[in-house]
């Protein structure tokens, strides 16, 4: 009995055993011969891509090996040419191996500078652009600009302003400095509208008039009864190739202007043929891509132009209120448009050739009369770092765009009857400037300009003791200056003017002006 008891208990001991044994496996065997079986191919893929990534790093350095023999090969030739007229007596006494030796140093060494230059330009850019950026209370980066600039001058004879001159007068000269070129200016960029990136600029400077110049020489409704004097200032929406703007800032069919570091305030060959004067301004701008390297631009705007300086405007007769210009008594925008072909680069500074034409009415009180203007300019880069740039134009009343002597229209009396004949003054100019940029610190610039009105229009009109600017009938200017920018922010700058203005009776007078500017900018 108890055998056979002991003989069924050891099968089902056995049997539990087994069964346990299996569970076991199948717990824990299984998955992790699954796991092995599921983790092979990542490993040898993982060694398949290491194995890649160190034939790519071998290769690489192989080819920088290659480079670098190539590299000490050339030198080595370099050395052995530079060394043989040292070593070799007869083509040491031979001119062009020596000669050729001597040309290769210098090549080398101008190499070098100009890398060297070049170098501490964009370190100098670089820590400019790292600098703290101003916050705005709307979030939107702003950021602070200007020059602070320094001008001294030499006049050997009369001109209207010491400091800015921009016609010659009968007298003696003068020497001064000013600091009032000074120029301020805020650059915001804002949201995004309707697609588009939208931004915008102020400028302002120190050259408003004073009761010790009192001469507004600068056109427009803003010119300046104080010290402070706000110079240009713009807002746009811009999207891929049409920009939407308004702005204060010279006529868009006169886009380029001479450069000068000593005529800021007044621009360089400012009633000299230069149409530069600042007004309000509401346009469009659209460009049509003609390929990778041309783009054809088309402009258009409403422009309220102002008086001329030196056109009588009728006084209110309600003391405070400020008379409007005669463009505004029209009720008429002034109108402008421009076609341009633009070569590859910024437009700001790269090729173009455009043509431009504008017309605004004006009404005085007792006669009309319509202001108009044919305009060409160009900019050209040649070869071994020239550049020339110009404009050309013809028109009438162009006093409020910089041009026609101050004036906007003549008037004289028929007969003894006490009635007026009014004519809007009809008036050519232009200007030309050739550059030269020596290097990114160096360049020099020579420039002539010349606005002339019609002297059989003037003589009609002509009185006895009239000023100088009325009876100014010829305005021309040439000049030439060298500049110096050690750094982005530091400019240096000396400079020749002459200037000679012609009156419609009597002789010219002219001077010259030698001035020297320093600018920090920021």
């Amino acid at each position: 009995m108890f055998r056979s008891n002991h003989a069924n208990l050891m099968p089902q001991s056995f049997l539990r055993v087994c069964l346990c044994a299996l569970c076991a496996v199948g717990l824990f065997g299984v998955p992790r011969c699954i796991a092995q079986t599921s983790d092979e191919p990542s490993i040898s893929q993982q060694v398949d891509n290491l194995k890649q990534a160190i034939g790519k790093t071998q290769g690489e350095l192989e080819e920088s090996q290659r480079q670098l023999d190539v590299l000490r090969r050339q030198l080595a030739a370099l050395e052995q040419r530079m060394q043989r007229p040292a070593s070799n007596p007869s083509s040491a006494n031979d001119p062009n191996t020596s000669s050729s030796s001597v040309q290769v140093q210098q090549n080398l060494a101008q190499a070098v500078s100009d890398i060297q230059e070049q170098q501490s330009l964009q370190e100098a850019q670089i820590t400019t652009h790292e600098q703290t950026k101003v916050e705005s209370e709307s979030k939107y980066p702003v950021k602070v600009t200007g020059l602070i600039l320094f001008n001294s001058f030499i006049n050997t004879g009369a001109v209207d302003i010491p400091s800015t001159p921009t016609i010659a007068i009968p007298g003696s000269g003068s020497t001064g400095a000013s600091i009032r070129q000074t120029v301020l200016g805020l650059d915001a960029a804002g949201p995004h509208l309707f697609g588009a990136r939208s931004s915008a600029d102020l400028r302002i400077d120190f050259e408003g008039t004073t009761p010790a110049n009192s001469v507004a020489v600068y056109s427009g409704p803003y010119a300046s009864a104080g010290l402070l004097r706000l110079r240009t200032a713009h807002a746009a929406l811009t999207w891929d190739s049409t920009m939407a703007y308004f702005s204060l800032d010279r006529p868009i069919i006169s886009p380029d202007a001479p450069t000068s570091l000593t005529a800021v305030a007044q621009l360089a060959l400012a009633w000299s043929g230069n149409l530069w004067t600042w007004n309000p301004q509401f346009g469009i701008t659209h460009d049509v891509s003609l390929g990778q390297k041309r783009t054809f631009r088309l402009q258009a705007a409403l422009i309220d132009t102002g008086s001329a300086p030196q056109t009588p405007v009728a006084a209110s007769a309600t003391v405070g209120i400020i008379s409007p210009t005669a463009s505004e008594q029209s009720r008429w925008p002034g109108i402008e448009a421009s076609l341009a072909l633009y070569g590859s680069g910024d437009h700001e500074a790269g090729n173009h050739i455009g043509v431009g034409g504008y017309f605004s009415k004006h009404d005085l009180a007792s006669h009309n009369f319509d202001a108009w203007a044919a305009t060409f300019n160009t900019r050209f880069h040649l070869d071994k770092g020239f550049q020339i740039s110009g404009s050309a134009y013809r028109g009438a009343a162009l006093g409020g765009l910089g041009g026609g002597g101050y004036k906007d229209y003549v008037a004289w009396e028929i007969g003894t009857t006490g009635n007026y004949f009014f004519k809007a003054l009809d008036d050519v100019g232009g200007w030309a400037q050739l550059k030269k940029v020596f290097n990114p610190r160096w360049e020099a610039n020579a420039a002539y300009g010349v606005d002339n009105v019609f002297s059989n229009e003037l003589r009609q009109s002509m009185t006895p003791g009239a000023g100088p600017y009325q009876s100014l009938a010829r305005n021309s200017t040439y000049t030439g200056n060298f500049i110096f920018s050690p750094s982005a922010y530091l400019l240096f700058s000396v400079e020749y003017r002459h200037i000679n203005s012609a009156p419609i009776v009597g002789a010219s007078a002219s001077s010259n002006i030698i001035g020297m500017g320093a600018g920090y900018k920021f």
